[in-house]
């Protein structure tokens, strides 16, 4: 079925099809064509072959697209969700990587303004004031090069114009909801003009608080009279900055900064217990064996689904900020020779206070302990200082264009990330249970690459691209265990002078540091790129595409032997693990059929996907189960997707998308005896689909435009390597509607929205404690719900 399926869906390209859901944009033509720069020149989205969806800052208001994990209403085959404590995780075609760790990277890049953003923690910020988001799926190591194995999400900033421009937009919602954000564009000049934006997002939490007295535990939460515990309020209390200036120095020389400070702040309790969504206890794995498939709980409200089953011993808060630089030069040094610098430095700052509910092994009378679950604390510190400079040579006539260019990426970090409770302590007394001192983290990246268009006649084109890159990671830092709080830690050397580690009374009053974690690793690999297209009529595009994807390996705690401090040494083939890499082959096509009023796009791929980077359980080296990232063997992933938009008429507009895709394991040895081979990879649901519907009515010199936009998602699945098995989140459907009144000559506009009509809290990530024969709880990440408000903007 699915063989036939995808031999069919060829047939379909090879007939017709078009570009991706967001045609209208501010950078568009005459015709309504929009102008993206995914190959790092400016080219039309029907005219360029690759695989992506554009975005316009009029479709980000329109479907309320306020921060990246919306983006997914808007873009197929790709999945932004929360992780506790990690930030995003995007996934693009079924590729994901689980490490969002100061030493991890992701398998997708989220670039702003073509800047690379390390942190996952960072790049949820507000969306505002921007020219478009284009998203690309597929490797693009070419052109891109750092860790875009799975695809590249590209948020392009608006940037000054020579005209001025005030223009303000306003949102109240549920939860309540308040989104503000203000521009003002000032031309001093013909040849200078600067741009400042403003942005406020504020609501409160999604989830709710703990419905009891403070001692009692509720597995089946329910609406009580009087919530206890700290205030979850507010969810999310953002504001952001952006200053941009350009500067036209003669007719060869083209200057464009710009400087943004975000504060990103409010509750850090995004998520539940997993026995709100999964029927718990589950039963743990034996020896050789598969653990038990969680149930979904169907029978319970939004309520139950988001009300806390504990309470929070602190109030649990963000206080994070980041800032950065930008700077983008371009000097036309020949008629057909252009070189841009494109350079950046940025910090990002952590200051986390976490709740969350853990198991653990509590050492009772003689006999097996008991299995105890319990909430607990996390602080998390930490100061991420990054810098990317690149340099690119690029050549365009009507038969050549080409381009070659050095990148080099440097980030460092220092953090440290306290467990704290009270349960190992005497009565009264409070402590740190672990502490996770790292006082340096280093990560640098240097790339070579180039890539050269030919144009054979009028209609061919080929297409050939190759980059080098060296990673180097290095970390130092500890493990430090049931140590009590009187003074601070010393976290460059792990140790607590004036108090006693418990069990440690023979180191003389000074706390153990149970383990080193120190390691680096250096690895290079060069990718490439091939590709042809062809334009079979001047409004169709046929394109294939072989192009690999590479990201670095890395390290997990520990330390090798030989090393200083290093007690309990682990075997190279636990501490490292493998580059993962990816080979991808793609035919496509965009068509704008009858007269510009059907526009399609198709596109089938094949990924071969080795060693793929997930966490697992591992006991061999740490004395018990540990959590470790390791190399899966294979994977396979193909995939078909297709989209049209079709514009009958200037009062209807219709939009349809429909996307299969296979992302299996084809050997994934877990443990002996448990082969995942044949299982679908994480959050890779089998079949989507999306179909909108826009009517605009003429109210005067006016309109008033209704909308209306459902997404339709497949089951998918997220391992659980403790578990050795996976949560699954059931089909669902999610719609949208909007109602816009636009005032004549776009002066204003006023909308009301409802999205996410049928309430559906889709699982995000679940995590479960290791420590128990059997699964007692965990936490469980989820995505927004039933939101609805009004919105309003002005523009003159």
């Amino acid at each position: 079925m699915k063989s036939a399926f995808l031999a069919c869906s060829m047939l379909a390209i090879s007939a017709a099809a078009s570009p991706a859901f967001a045609q209208q944009a501010d950078n568009t033509t005459g015709d309504d064509e929009i102008v993206v720069t995914a190959t790092r020149n400016e080219t039309l989205l029907s005219k360029t072959p690759i695989a992506m969806t554009a975005i316009s800052t009029e479709q980000l208001r329109d479907q309320g697209i306020t921060d990246p994990t919306r983006l997914v209403e808007a873009a197929p085959n790709l999945q932004i969700d929360r992780v506790m404590g990690q930030g995003v995780q995007i996934t693009i075609r079924g590729v994901s990587s689980a490490d969002n760790s100061q030493k991890g990277d992701p398998s997708a890049a989220f670039l702003n303004d073509g800047i690379y953003i390390a942190r996952q923690q960072a790049v949820e910020v507000s969306l505002f004031d921007l020219e478009r988001v284009e998203v690309l799926r597929g490797p693009q190591g070419t052109l891109y090069g750092r860790n875009t194995t799975a695809g590249v999400v590209n948020v392009i900033s608006a940037r000054p114009t020579n005209k001025f421009s005030v223009s303000g937009d306003f949102a109240y919602g549920n939860f309540d909801t308040i989104q503000a954000t203000g521009v003002v564009n000032v031309p001093l000049g013909d040849n200078f003009a600067v741009r400042a934006a403003v942005n406020f997002n504020r609501r409160d939490n999604y989830v709710l608080r703990f419905p009891g007295s403070p001692g009692l535990r509720v597995n089946s939460p329910a609406v009580l009279p009087r919530p206890v515990g700290p205030s979850l309020d507010p969810g999310k209390d953002d504001l952001s900055f952006r200053l941009g200036a350009k500067l036209d120095i003669g007719e060869r020389i083209r200057l464009y900064l710009k400087g943004d400070y975000s504060e990103i702040k409010g509750s850090n309790t995004t998520g539940v217990a997993v026995s709100n969504f999964y029927q718990m206890p589950i039963a743990g794995p034996a020896a050789g064996q598969r653990g038990a498939t969680p149930v979904y709980l169907t029978d319970r409200t939004d309520t139950q689904h988001r009300t806390l089953n504990y309470p929070q011993i602190n109030r649990p808060l963000n206080d994070n900020r980041t800032w950065g630089i930008h700077g983008e030069l371009e000097v036309d040094l020949a008629d057909n020779v252009t070189a841009t610098y494109l350079g950046s430095y940025r910090e990002f700052r952590r200051d986390e206070v976490q709740g969350m509910l853990v198991g653990v092994s509590y050492p009772g009378p003689p006999g097996p302990p008991p299995n105890i679950v319990f909430p607990l604390d996390a602080t998390y510190k930490g100061d991420y200082y990054q810098q990317s400079h690149e340099l690119r040579l690029a050549y365009n006539s009507d038969l050549l264009t080409a381009q070659a260019g050095a990148y080099y990426f440097r980030e460092s970090s220092v953090t440290e990330f306290l467990l704290f409770g009270t349960r190992f302590f005497q009565p009264g007394q409070r402590g740190y249970i672990y502490g996770f001192p790292t006082p340096s983290t280093i990560s640098k990246t240097l790339g070579f690459f180039g890539q050269a268009t030919l144009n054979v006649g009028d209609n061919l084109r080929f297409t050939a691209g190759i980059r080098h890159t060296t990673d180097d990671k290095s970390r130092l830092g500890y493990v430090i265990n049931h140590v009590k709080l009187t003074d601070p830690l010393d976290f460059t050397t792990g140790t607590q002078p004036g108090t006693t580690n418990p069990g440690s009374a023979a180191t003389g009053g000074q706390p153990v540091r149970d383990s080193l974690n120190n390691a680096s690793v250096n690895y290079s690999k060069v990718t490439w790129k091939l590709g042809v297209d062809f334009d079979l009529t001047p409004s169709t595009l046929l394109y294939a595409t072989v192009s690999t994807g590479y990201k670095a390996g890395g390290f997990n705690d520990g330390c090798l032997a030989g090393q200083a401090n290093c007690a309990t040494p682990a075997p190279a083939s636990a501490l490292f693990y493998k580059p993962e890499t990816l080979t991808s082959y793609e035919a496509g096509v965009k068509a704008n059929l009858l007269d510009r009023k059907l526009r399609v796009t198709a596109a089938a791929f094949h990924y071969d996907y080795s060693n793929l980077q997930l966490s697992q359980i591992n006991a061999t080296y740490c004395g018990g189960p540990c959590l470790v990232i390791s190399n899966a063997a294979k994977a396979k992933i193909d995939g078909v997707e297709f989209e049209a938009i079709a514009n009958p008429s200037p009062r209807n507009r219709f939009n349809f998308a429909i996307n299969w895709l296979d992302a299996r394991y084809t050997d994934y040895l877990l443990t002996p005896g448990v082969n995942f081979a044949g299982e679908k990879l994480d959050r890779s649901p089998e079949w989507t689909a999306m179909a909108g519907y826009q009517y605009t009515l003429p109210v005067g010199d006016g309109s008033l435009v209704l909308g209306a936009r459902t997404r339709m998602s497949d089951r998918y699945q997220m391992i659980s390597t403790s578990l050795r098995n996976f949560f699954r989140q059931p089909a669902f459907t999610k719609t949208d509607l909007t109602l816009t009144y636009n005032a004549p000559g776009d002066m204003f506009y006023i909308q009301g929205y409802l999205k996410n009509l049928e309430n559906v809290l889709t699982v995000g990530s679940v995590s479960l404690s290791a420590n128990f024969p059997s699964f007692t709880d965990g936490n469980l990440q989820f995505g927004d719900p039933r939101t609805y408000g009004v919105r309003a903007g002005f523009r003159f």
